[in-house]
């Protein structure tokens, strides 16, 4: 009677550790799929940072035009894979006139090349006007 308690352990562990068969693999499973953004990312994506500072001049309007304008991108530029917005909210004072943040996510420099001279990035730099009092922008692969 020992052994038997000492080998149904076993027994459990080996039977849920066996490949399963055809008939088992016929269950319905309740796994989601990886979505077809998540099994086309490469290892590293390249970031596109854009930081904005508007002159004094500029409106609450102007802005949210230039902002819609910049957020609409992504549906005319397929080489964006991925865009996020948002403005400073830093207590440091260390933002340098910088209000507003723009991050978008490209697959390649080629990608990113194409977007720039994109005829849609021209119209949004037409949009842009003389608003804007600073810029920024940064270019990295995204490591870990």
């Amino acid at each position: 009677m020992k052994k038997l308690i000492y080998l149904i352990p076993i027994a459990i562990f080996w039977s849920c550790s066996q490949p399963k068969t055809e008939e088992s693999s016929s269950e319905i499973s309740t796994e989601t799929p990886p979505s077809p953004i998540e099994t086309a990312m490469p290892d590293s994506v390249l970031r596109h940072v854009v930081l904005f500072g508007f002159k004094d001049t500029t409106s609450p309007e102007e802005v949210t035009k230039i902002v819609e304008a910049f957020r609409a991108l992504p549906a005319q530029i397929s080489e964006i894979k991925s865009f996020e917005w948002g403005t400073n909210n830093s207590p440091e004072g260390l933002n340098q006139g910088l209000t507003h943040a723009f991050t978008l996510t490209f697959h390649s420099e080629a990608d990113r090349d194409a977007y720039l001279p994109h005829p849609a990035h021209k119209a949004f730099g037409e949009v842009l006007g003389s608003s804007l009092a600073n810029v920024t922008v940064v270019d990295y692969w995204a490591k870990p």
